[in-house]
């Protein structure tokens, strides 16, 4: 059911003060920065071996990143899980009784469908579902 850890979302309070120590440091390739309004992030992703780092700064005060960074300050926010079919494994989470933040998959970073899981319910780590169409 699950493909892949398909990335680890670390909120920052800079992209241009963060990104060095990943590319520069760490040495992974950056594969892009975008802009997702209806999360009011900015996102740069960086290629780490099969899976990637997705790096999320805020691009407003009204962000979840932005709350994120204010109530635990930078870091690690999320592990994004790669499924087949985001609709289905909603559905089947939901039959385990685990709580998802969202019943319906949204558009997120890449073009992807997403879907987070409530850290109530996962042992306080918040989990994301991505579906990405044609890619593993």
């Amino acid at each position: 059911m699950i493909k892949n850890i398909d990335h680890i979302g670390v909120a920052v309070k800079s992209l241009e003060q963060s990104l060095p120590f990943y590319t520069e440091v760490l040495q992974l390739p950056l594969l892009g920065i975008e802009e997702v309004e209806s999360e009011k992030v900015r996102v740069a992703f960086l290629k780490a071996g099969k899976s990637k780092i997705e790096l999320l700064e805020p691009t407003s005060k009204e962000s979840p990143i932005a709350r994120h960074i204010e109530k635990r300050g930078e870091g690690i926010h999320h592990i994004a899980l790669g499924v087949d079919s985001i609709k289905e494994r909603i559905a089947q989470i939901k039959e385990k009784g685990i709580t998802m933040i969202n019943d319906q998959p949204k558009r997120g970073a890449g073009n992807a469908q997403i879907a987070f899981m409530h850290p109530r319910s996962t042992g306080s780590a918040l989990f994301e579902l991505c579906e990405k169409e044609g890619k593993d």
